[in-house]
């Protein structure tokens, strides 16, 4: 108020308030007031978003697939707890992107173009929009798979993904894209609907969590699976996304302890949902279920319909077709918003499409290149699906270093910079990931070359 009168008394006008700043500005007044007359549920569903969305979005097509070939592999056993571990190590990653959004109220693209320099933040930029492709096509494989059970081709499924996409952004509000697609996301849920209806073992299951048995089998096939599952649960477009969407949410460090929550509600859930699959796709285990290749076209749900009936096989099917409508918009999101971060222009569901045409042209165009990839005739489905998520596992320790580095950044984070014990989990994970990442990329290459046996 002090600088409002300074200005007026000095005769400077004041640039007019955009309609990004007023609709942001009316989100935040609710926030206030929930605040202010300390209504917590209130003042919590008003700040969940991005953290239950990200980590929700994640638990994507590809990544479902990936747990059901872990089960359909191996059966319950080390994947089970393996999968909330990851999510474990998700949510410090996912923690760190929210808080920089809130405390510096810029997305992770703009921040790295700003505090890094150009070279990096455009290196994550390109690495970002060569996953963010690759993985928009495997979700697009996903809605197929899911549609092919009920006997619909994919250009349905090619209708049905952009639709949404344009529906979505014809709110011209975060809020109301935020609130549509966690609506859409809670029906994740449906993957733990599945595991029940397989009936399954819940001593075996229990049993599980001590991390045995081992997978055996091939080497190779093992580190494909254990570098999907990785890729699975944390990949650069939700770093991109959280933070990018924590500041057009508006949040702000009094919102970092809601924050938290949101975040490791997020994680919660998509373990839980993670492990459904996992679980549903352990009843193949002793039904061929080694052959996983085999599994294309109508795929696991219609191999479900034959050991575990109708019901199960189809609510896996109407999960794929959820979990990979809610990663397209989302993954399309953190691409829209690393456009906008990196060129320099308004990249906000706040702003108008007149106001931010880079934001909804980049959103809308990256959704149509992928479902151009999937018509081509005789796309090789759950190779795309798994090899998606190892690309996402191979190229995520570069991004994931530039984010510890932005929080560890004293003079833009202040107080709320990251703690000891948090750089050592996080610079622990990105060793892990980096690894796992490394190790099946050394193997595949020493098989092609023959060096040694599969």
């Amino acid at each position: 108020m002090a600088a409002v009168e300074a200005s007026t008394a000095s005769g400077l006008a004041l640039p007019p308030l955009s309609d990004e700043d007023a609709a942001r500005s009316q989100d935040r007044s609710r926030v206030h007031d929930a605040r202010h007359h300390r209504r917590r549920w209130r003042l919590l569903w008003l700040l969940v978003g991005p953290g239950i969305l990200a980590m929700l979005g994640e638990n994507d097509g590809p990544s479902m697939i990936a747990y059901a070939s872990d089960g359909a592999q191996y059966g319950l056993g080390f994947f089970v707890p393996f999968i909330p571990l990851l999510f474990a190590m998700a949510y410090v990653c996912q923690e760190m992107c929210m808080r920089v959004g809130a405390v510096t109220h810029r997305g992770y693209g703009e921040l790295v173009l700003q505090r890094l320099g150009p070279v990096w933040g455009w290196f994550g930029a390109g690495d970002l929009t060569l996953t963010n492709l690759v993985t928009l096509v495997a979700e697009f494989v996903s809605i197929r798979v899911g549609l092919a059970y009920f006997h619909l081709g994919a250009a349905i499924a090619v209708a049905l993904g952009l639709a949404l996409v344009l529906f979505t952004l014809s709110g011209g509000r975060y809020w109301r894209w935020e609130r549509i697609v966690l609506g859409m996301a809670l029906f994740n849920g449906l993957f733990l609907l599945a595991a029940i209806l397989v009936k399954p073992d819940v001593a075996a299951v229990a049993r599980s969590f001590d991390f045995s048995p081992f997978p055996g089998g091939s080497f190779n096939t093992l580190l494909l699976l254990l570098a999907s599952t990785i890729g699975a649960t944390v990949t650069p477009w939700m770093i991109f996304f959280q933070q990018s969407a924590s500041a057009d949410k508006g949040m702000t460090p009094r919102d970092i302890k809601h924050g938290r929550y949101d975040t490791a509600a997020g994680a919660v859930l998509a373990a839980i949902f993670g492990v459904g699959a996992l679980v549903a796709g352990a009843a193949l285990l002793t039904h061929n279920g080694s052959g996983i290749q085999g599994f294309a076209g109508a795929g696991f749900p219609e191999a479900l319909r034959h050991v575990a009936g109708g019901a199960a096989g189809a609510v896996f099917a109407l999960g794929l077709i959820e979990a990979g409508a809610v990663a397209i918009l989302t993954i399309c999101a953190s691409t829209a918003y690393a456009a906008g971060e990196c060129i320099g222009v308004s990249h906000s569901f706040n702003s108008s499409p007149r106001n931010a045409v880079l934001f909804y042209a980049a959103n809308v165009s990256v959704a149509l290149v992928a479902a151009a990839v999937i018509l081509i005739p005789g796309a090789p489905l759950l190779s795309i699906a798994l090899n998606a998520n190892v690309l996402a596992t191979v190229l995520l320790p570069v991004s994931l270093v530039l984010m510890v580095m932005l929080a560890n950044d004293k003079g833009l984070m202040g107080p709320w910079v990251n703690k000891r014990s948090t750089n050592v989990i996080g610079i622990s994970v990105i060793a892990f990931v980096g690894l796992c990442g490394a190790a099946y990329g050394i193997d595949s290459f020493l098989q092609t070359v023959h060096i040694i046996g599969s």
